[in-house]
């Protein structure tokens, strides 16, 4: 996870495959968190395929994963968790039909507490919006995530997932009100 969140995708697809390899085929949480988090870093990657293969054996996986893992811990792996690696991978995919799906039902069952995953979710619909071809939307409603933090949770993941949505905007929309709003947060 340490490295698909701070930047380094192709250290995190070695890893997840060598995590996949180890968990094996059985339904377990480990073996569905090395598919999801596979699925993330080959979308970063831009390996299509290959993250489509691991999205559909994350979710071969999650219906089967018995009852006993799948509630929220560090040691299981809950269908909220599920919907939250979802999200990213299809957002990065550019898949923003089933992105906005599982945002949805992954802010269903996020508590209202849950920050992090709120703002995270929230960012990603707005790189949805971005893909499809409304940025001025997407920028403003990254800002609206970001200034609703503190500032000690702008930071992290949280900013890097902010920046991408930012480095992903061609530079000559660079000069428009929004997405320089959307910089000044990040630079502040």
């Amino acid at each position: 996870m340490v490295p698909l969140n701070y930047g380094a995708p192709r250290a995190a697809a070695d890893l997840a495959d060598q995590a996949r390899h180890a968990a094996g085929t059985r339904p377990t949480a480990a073996a569905l968190l090395a598919a999801a988090v596979a699925a993330r870093a080959y979308a970063l990657n831009h390996q299509s395929e290959q993250a489509c293969q691991a999205l559909a054996a994350a979710d071969a996986l999650m219906d089967r994963l018995p009852e006993s893992e799948r509630s929220d811990t560090w040691l299981t792996y809950g269908e909220q968790k599920h919907h939250v690696h979802l999200s990213h991978a299809y957002t990065t995919l550019g898949d923003t039909r089933l992105a906005h799906v599982s945002q949805e039902r992954a802010l269903e069952l996020s508590a209202p507490t849950n920050t992090m995953t709120r703002t995270l979710l929230n960012i990603d619909a707005a790189a949805c919006a971005h893909h499809d071809g409304d940025t001025e939307q997407a920028c403003r409603r990254t800002v609206a995530a970001l200034t609703a933090l503190p500032g000690d949770y702008r930071t992290g993941l949280v900013r890097r997932r902010a920046l991408d949505l930012y480095e992903a905007i061609p530079a000559q929309h660079h000069h428009e009100r929004a997405v320089q709003e959307l910089l000044d947060v990040l630079v502040a």
